[in-house]
């Protein structure tokens, strides 16, 4: 076999029989989850203005702007305050359960239909941040993130050590009373004429897929069909995992070239006046205090620059990718506290956390069990992985595949 065969069938083997990135999806997972859950307790109080029935954006015109560009929500599905009232709840608690990593693969959905209701209902609503939410709450139900540092992975691993003990592990109840519900759910839609035909299609095959997983997990979990399964769900995990990154890249390398076209960031001067805007300088002081060093904005201003046109080309140098990692990351913290935008500052950390180096994302994981450890005894470890941090191979509703189609970290 020649090398480039050798290094073909590596690569393909790499692909199918893992899914890459458990510690940076799980972050992504809840990096996104806490953003969104975050901001919708914090507008709690002025729901009824972004999203509900008395927003400036009436019932009327979303419906009629949905005809046009066809988006999905379910807010159209009645104008009743009592129906907003239920969806909003309803986005609030599957972002908190995907956010624990309880059922990733059916809260991944849900957090889904909860971001594109809401958003797609007041599209003139968010801050940039809303954007980069949007696009992740769909891929994120692709990717298999709730291997590590989830409820489904503590989960799996007390089913793993009770079959270890010649016991039975508890019976999942859970997970198909879940399905069974959202299946009723999706019939009356259907009937009901409340999704698109596109929509529809997506919905049927997701649910159905899900019990499908379940089914061949309970009654044949060694069998060839479980590999099968379990391949494809590598490859899927894997190709969305490439897609997060390369949106994550396409988001700053597009930000750094349309800068570079700018007068204002050519001469040096873009960062001055934003923090001269009264929408965005919540500490006047401390806005005053950093447009008054003329050379600081200078660099800020070309620094920003340099730093988003070049990010993209550093992910060949691991080193060079850290340096400019923490950069960004820097960035966004303090823009979140100087522009008041911390919503959009969470969701691009969020999304910069795919690029995140395993051994960090271990140890930080470490810290958080050692914290929790001290905080509620026992508690915080069964939940995180052990000391060498490696993932389970089984998610929700999956019981361990064989040796030969079990992920690696």
């Amino acid at each position: 076999m020649s090398r480039f065969a050798l290094g073909v069938s590596r690569a393909v083997g790499r692909v199918t029989e893992a899914a890459l990135g458990p510690y940076q999806t799980a972050v992504v997972r809840i990096g996104f989850a806490a953003t969104w859950l975050l901001f919708l307790l914090r507008e709690f109080p002025h729901r009824q203005e972004l999203y509900g029935p008395d927003g400036p954006w009436s019932w009327d015109l979303a419906r009629r702007l949905i005809a046009d560009n066809h988006a999905f929500t379910v807010l159209m599905w009645s104008d009743s305050q009592s129906w907003f009232e239920a969806v909003y709840a309803f986005a609030v608690l599957s972002s908190a359960l995907l956010l624990l990593g309880w059922r990733t693969r059916t809260m991944s959905v849900l957090f889904m239909v909860g971001v594109l209701s809401l958003q797609n209902r007041s599209v003139f609503v968010g801050d940039g941040g809303d954007n980069v939410i949007h696009l992740m709450a769909i891929y994120l139900v692709f990717t298999r993130c709730g291997r590590v540092w989830s409820l489904d992975e503590r989960r799996a691993r007390r089913a793993r050590a009770a079959r270890a003990r010649g016991e039975s592990p508890a019976a999942d109840r859970a997970g198909p009373a879940l399905w069974t519900v959202l299946g009723l759910v999706l019939a009356v839609a259907t009937g009901a004429g409340w999704l698109a035909v596109g929509w529809l299609v997506v919905f049927w095959a997701l649910w159905a897929v899900q019990g499908l997983w379940w089914c061949v997990g309970r009654r044949a979990p060694r069998s060839e069909f479980r590999i099968l399964l379990d391949v494809i769900a590598n490859l899927v995990h894997n190709a969305a995992l490439l897609v997060i990154m390369a949106e994550a890249c396409l988001i700053y390398s597009t930000a750094g070239w349309y800068k570079i076209q700018g007068s204002a960031w050519q001469d040096g001067t873009a960062v001055y006046y934003p923090l001269h805007l009264d929408d965005f300088s919540p500490w006047p002081a401390l806005s005053d205090l950093l447009s008054s060093h003329g050379v600081m904005v200078l660099l800020v201003t070309y620094g920003t620059v340099m730093v988003q046109v070049a990010f993209p080309f550093t992910l060949l140098n691991r080193r060079a990718k850290n340096v400019l990692l923490a950069i960004m990351m820097t960035e966004h913290a303090v823009i979140a506290v100087v522009l008041g935008l911390p919503f959009f500052s969470l969701a691009m950390i969020a999304a910069d956390s795919v690029f995140l180096p395993v051994s960090f994302l271990r140890r930080m994981g470490g810290w958080a069990a050692r914290a929790g450890g001290r905080l509620v005894p026992g508690g915080a470890r069964a939940a995180l992985p052990g000391p060498r941090g490696e993932p389970a191979p089984a998610g929700e509703g999956e019981t361990a595949a064989p040796t030969s189609a079990s992920p690696a970290a």
